[in-house]
């Protein structure tokens, strides 16, 4: 009996050194670390996905911005607006996103069958409580972090109290100009 292909669940977060990954605050603890070297390795991440799976707040925050790029500014405009997008949200009516879709129930099922789906990596961005439930259901495959060198002391924290105790296999780490730092890790 052959082994079922089920492709990897990648959950891709950019949080400061206290796990803050505001959005909000992003003009003090992402962009002035903005070099080549992160925008290749985000650049990276995205090419080695075929579908994005975002929680409803990632979702709009993105769709409010990446949709209105016409020339493929970073070199990853066309390809987010191309991809197919999977929005997971028991509220949100319409996905107007190019290539969109809403899961609004049954996640944990629609993932695995995404995940069953021929092809490379699904990636999340930010949706901290999608990846958590994702985490808790034995979903996600692996993080990757991009570790910012500062301590913002407040904002929303990836990491929440209410997270489950979860073991991590170090992949890789690569330390990178600007003090931004890398991590792999394989979840489970």
């Amino acid at each position: 009996m052959a082994k079922e292909r089920i492709r990897k669940l990648v959950a891709s977060e950019w949080v400061t050194l206290d796990g803050v990954f505001d959005a909000d605050s992003m003009e003090t603890w992402f962009n002035p670390y903005e070099t080549e070297e992160r925008g290749e390795l985000i650049k990276a991440g995205i090419d080695a996905a075929d579908d994005l799976l975002l929680g409803r707040t990632t979702y709009e925050m993105l769709a409010g911005y990446w949709p209105k790029l016409k020339n493929n500014e970073m070199g990853i405009a066309d390809r987010l607006n191309s991809m197919p997008k999977h929005v997971v949200s028991a509220t949100l009516k319409k996905a107007e996103w190019q290539s969109s879709q809403i899961i609004a129930n049954n996640v944990a099922e629609n993932v695995l069958e995404l995940k069953r789906r021929a092809g490379q990596d699904i990636l999340i961005f930010g949706s901290a409580t999608l990846v958590h439930s994702l985490i808790k259901a034995n979903l996600v495959d692996e993080l990757r972090f991009l570790v910012h060198p500062v301590i913002m002391g407040n904002g929303k924290r990836f990491f929440r109290e209410s997270m489950p105790t979860t073991k991590l296999k170090p992949i890789k780490t690569k330390p990178m100009s600007a003090g931004v730092t890398a991590l792999w890790y394989t979840v489970g």
